[in-house]
């Protein structure tokens, strides 16, 4: 199993994309978090994320305006509350 899914079809993806969760039958995705971009090209945005295991993702995979995407990575272990804060690592 890759250590990193390939999400460069975010528009499909559910949890970036409210569209394509009601699409999906509005199916319920599970406990979420709001991810905090700190840095980086997509700075000061604040995205849904799911839960993994009952913690915010390590990494997660941001669609940039310009068609890219952007992967961040949680900025510390220790996260409290539905927000977590996400550090710019590089484009993917």
């Amino acid at each position: 199993m890759p250590e990193f899914e390939d999400s460069s079809d975010s528009t499909q993806d559910p949890v970036l994309n409210p569209a394509a969760r009601s699409a999906a039958g509005g199916a319920e995705l599970g406990p979420t978090i709001t991810a905090t971009l700190d840095d980086g090209p997509l700075e000061g945005s604040n995205i849904e994320a799911q839960v993994v295991e009952g913690r915010p993702p390590k990494t997660i995979d941001v669609p940039a305006d310009d068609g890219s995407t952007c992967r961040y990575c949680l900025e510390g272990w220790v996260q409290e509350g539905r927000f977590a804060a996400y550090t710019f690592l590089y484009r993917v």
